[in-house]
């Protein structure tokens, strides 16, 4: 079974409603790869959800930065996965390393909120990553591998599930996991996945890479094994995002 190509761009905490506008309409005018090719999703703030949703092209869909880990009620500034769901969102980002090392999110309460958001309809984008230190320390397959456990532990059913690994020292930092390093991370996720998960898990299941994913590293990055696809920050709020989807044409013409 073939994985298709998935590009997710998070706008993190940026824009105004006029850079919204703009960003859109440039992705909108872009020549895209058809959708048999290439998967994409943008995360805008919370707030301009419905805006980006009524004004984008019909081929791309919308994912929100984050959700609560349950039902809905008494949590101040927190959004619910069913709101996102009645306002037809499809996407949530869950487990991002600003929201782990900024917000104190554990690995176990990444896993109940992707688990929570799955039981409520939506698809999840489940972050994990190591810091530099971590690295340096060759603890870098543990970290990962323990951070995926605790969604795997939750999780029964991953067709609504795509991982994305994002070493936390290449994020906004311009210092990116060279292409072999990412192939390497995203090799042992599969490897692990077979191992805890199931065969066809590891198969079917989309890795994706983020971490200061630009115009000028992306085709490289693509033509990685087991890369499929991006979650891209900083460069999804500029035109080169449309270069980043387009290199998902190097997966169709290997």
């Amino acid at each position: 079974m073939g994985r298709t190509f998935f590009v997710g761009g998070n706008w993190k905490c940026n824009g105004t409603s006029e850079e919204i506008k703009k960003i859109v309409s440039t992705l909108n005018a872009g020549q895209m790869p058809s959708q048999d090719v290439v998967e994409v999703v943008v995360s805008p703030p919370f707030v301009f959800l419905p805006l980006v949703k009524n004004e984008l092209r019909p081929d791309f869909h919308v994912a929100a930065q984050n959700c609560w880990v349950k039902k809905g009620g008494a949590f101040t500034g927190e959004v619910s996965a069913e709101m996102l769901v009645n306002l037809s969102i499809p996407w949530v980002i869950l487990g991002h390393s600003e929201r782990r090392a900024l917000l104190g999110e554990s690995n176990e309460f990444v896993g109940d909120k992707v688990a929570y958001a799955l039981s409520q309809g939506l698809k999840v984008i489940a972050c994990v990553g190591e810091t530099l230190e971590q690295r340096e320390s060759g603890s870098t397959m543990d970290v990962v591998a323990a951070q995926t456990k605790a969604i795997a532990e939750r999780v029964k059913d991953w067709k609504n599930v795509v991982l994305a690994y994002e070493p936390v020292w290449a994020i906004g930092t311009g210092k990116v996991a060279t292409p072999a390093q990412a192939q390497e991370v995203h090799a042992e996720l599969r490897k692990w996945l077979q191992a805890n998960v199931s065969a066809e898990v590891a198969a079917s299941t989309r890795i994706i890479y983020g971490g200061s994913v630009s115009g000028a590293n992306c085709k490289e990055l693509a033509g990685q094994t087991d890369v499929d696809g991006f979650l891209v920050g900083g460069a999804s709020l500029k035109p080169e995002f449309i270069d980043i989807i387009k290199s998902a044409e190097v997966k169709k013409s290997a």
